[in-house]
């Protein structure tokens, strides 16, 4: 009795394990290959799969989703026989689980080395100039030979990116140099640049500044012209409105004597020959108050001598010096 109960017990596991083994649960974007005595015989997909236990056997379980992997620095030798250290990073599909796990050993480590073989054929054909800045075109180029090699692996290769590419130390100091000489050279075009953006705007300033100036001046001498032409206009009319005789003109002229006599400067007078019959009128209004004026007060009449026996001419202009001020 004990050793039936023993085999029900050994019958329940054994029914147990090949259960296990007949029920694959395989996850979503993964694959299994499935092999029947070493034999391929199918690929699982994703979902439930059923199996013969202790027959069929899985071979290998592959991700499908997109993979990245990056490759350390490889020296790689340009044209002009300059080292350069460069980072690559690689974005691959598998397409084919079979492919991928009867073509080639290992997919990881194949593409690892055709990329750094590619990369050393391309950049080998390229100058370091054309190399750091011709980025696009490798990555097409490595990108166009890897997806064509690795297409039998069953693997499709989505995106090669190179993440850095470091020239030899020396050279990195020349291209700072450089660098640094094209930033001073721009930093002193814009400096002139503006140096003469601004000295052209202040001209232009003093410009408009000078012929808004001008324009106030003329307007400011036009004005006081006018003005100065309304003021004689003015007291042209006054004193013809006013029918001034000869008595006032004279006493005028006598109140603008001391302003012409002012500086020692003035030492010749230029007296209008009229003032002569003016200072006639005016003596004899002062002798019509005071009596008679004697027979040489008369000196100034048309055709005769003043009284101080300088001779003048009728209808002209006297001049009279004047004895220097001390």
């Amino acid at each position: 009795m004990p050793s039936i109960i023993i085999v029900l017990v050994i019958l329940v596991v054994l029914v147990f394990i090949a259960l296990i083994k007949t029920i694959q649960v395989i996850p979503q974007a993964s694959a299994a290959i499935v092999e029947r005595f070493g034999r391929y015989t199918r690929t699982l997909n994703a979902g439930l799969n059923i199996v013969v236990p202790f027959i069929d056997s899985i071979r290998n379980r592959i991700d499908l989703r997109e993979q990245v992997v990056p490759f350390p620095p490889q020296p790689v030798i340009t044209q002009d026989n300059l080292v350069v250290n460069i980072d690559t990073v690689i974005y691959y599909q598998v397409t084919d689980a079979r492919a991928a796990t009867y073509e080639v050993a290992s997919y990881i480590q194949a593409i690892e080395q055709l990329t750094v073989t590619t990369l050393r054929n391309i950049i080998g054909g390229m100058d370091l100039e054309r190399t750091l800045t011709s980025r696009e075109e490798i990555n097409a180029a490595l990108r166009g030979v890897l997806d064509e090699a690795t297409g039998k692996w069953g693997i499709r290769v989505n995106r090669v990116e190179l993440k850095a590419i470091e020239p030899p130390t020396s050279i990195q100091d020349s291209m700072e140099k450089q660098m640094r000489a094209d930033r001073d050279k721009r930093a002193a075009i814009l400096t002139a640049e503006g140096i003469r953006q601004s000295q052209i705007l202040t001209a232009e300033g003093e410009k408009q500044s000078a012929i808004l100036r001008a324009e106030g001046e003329a307007k400011a001498a036009a004005l006081r012209a006018e003005g100065e032409a309304q003021a004689i206009r003015t007291v042209f009319e006054s004193i013809h409105a006013g029918d001034p005789d000869q008595k006032l003109l004279s006493y005028q002229y006598l109140q603008m004597l001391p302003k012409i006599a002012e500086g020692d400067a003035n030492k010749l007078w230029i007296v209008p020959s009229e003032i002569g019959d003016a200072l006639k009128g005016l003596s004899g209004a002062i002798g019509s108050f005071g009596g008679p004026l004697s027979g040489n007060g008369g000196g100034n009449g048309a055709g005769g001598s003043g009284g101080n026996g300088v001779p003048r001419q009728s209808g002209g202009t006297e001049r009279r010096e004047q004895p220097p001020i001390d």
